[in-house]
């Protein structure tokens, strides 16, 4: 079966001439990738690895505000590895028959690494709750000791990440392990006040800041994943906006209707639209126009424009 039946069968007349139109853009950016993917790898496994060290800590200190920080931890090394995943695909071809399923995939991940969080907040907070009611007691020293060392590993993190090149990916893992520094730096203020003064209380306290923290950055990520995953319209990409655009500015447009687009990936837009032409215009430069237009605009990467005829408007479905 060929790969290449969707086209509309409007659409062969007006292809002759721009197939090197599809070309352009897949061959640069590898050195940037990969340089990329290093970074996020060794941070993912700085991260991922100092969890565990982290959550025995917490274990053996009887820490819940170290707990707190492992969930964020394991939170962070989620989204790392989301990046990473991203920075990988980033350096395949857009191919039409694969590209669709591997960006959805990271979105899938994403939406159950923003349900889980979820989870580890309410575990935080029941536990928190519990151990305000009946305190039990707390390794100051140890605690203070894990925090630390955890904080040192997100500046290291922090530092490699802040090296790369700035895409959306390496912006969401970045604001995690921000968010990571946070709950150290909580943990490090529960056990000081412990140290100081036997409140063994100050720790499911600055715990449960640690799960707010957590908190808002999972309801973030589930609703930026369902929002596509729903194949919501990309923001500021709604397609009334799209119409009203085109219809001001190529040149040639008669009608735009029947728009849709939606999102695969994180950065990765795609769009389909009916246009009628006014009588003269010419298809072959509506229709490049009109997907220069999109992409440079709406960074839309891929539209199907079907173009009609302008004596007959078909607007019955």
């Amino acid at each position: 079966m060929s790969a290449h039946n969707h086209n509309h069968p409007h659409d062969h007349a007006h292809h002759h001439g721009h197939s090197h139109g599809h070309q352009h853009g897949h061959g640069h950016g590898h050195a940037h990738g990969s340089t990329n993917e290093k970074r996020v790898l060794f941070a993912m496994w700085l991260t991922g690895g100092f969890m565990v060290l982290e959550a025995a800590g917490g274990i053996i200190s009887g820490s819940l505000a170290l707990l707190a920080d492992a969930g964020h931890m394991l939170t962070d090394t989620g989204a790392l590895f989301l990046a990473f995943i991203a920075t990988r695909l980033a350096r395949r071809p857009a191919d039409g028959a694969r590209s669709y399923g591997y960006a959805r995939a990271e979105i899938l991940a994403a939406f159950a690494n923003g349900l889980l969080m979820v989870g580890v907040v309410a575990w935080i907070a029941a536990e928190a709750v519990s151990r305000v009611m009946s305190p039990s007691p707390v390794m100051g020293g140890t605690m203070l000791a894990v925090a630390v060392a955890g904080l040192l590993v997100n500046i290291i993190a922090f530092r490699l990440l802040h090296g790369g090149e700035q895409t959306l990916n390496m912006r969401g893992a970045l604001v995690h392990v921000l968010g990571d520094m946070l709950g150290s730096a909580a943990a490090i203020i529960a056990a000081l006040i412990i140290m100081a003064t036997g409140y063994t209380i100050a720790d499911p306290i600055l715990s449960l800041l640690v799960a707010v923290l957590i908190l808002r950055s999972a309801i973030a990520i589930v609703k930026e994943s369902a929002h596509i995953l729903m194949e919501g319209a990309p923001e500021g990409a709604e397609g009334e906006q799209l119409a009203a655009d085109l219809m001001a500015n190529v040149e040639g447009l008669a009608d735009v209707h029947h728009v849709h687009a939606w999102s695969l990936g994180s950065n990765h837009a795609v769009a389909t639209l009916h246009a009628r032409l006014q009588p003269g215009a010419d298809a072959n430069i509506t229709l490049t126009a009109i997907k220069t237009r999109l992409a440079d605009e709406f960074g839309i990467s891929h539209a199907t424009v079907q173009i009609e005829p302008d004596d007959c408007p078909d607007h019955q479905h």
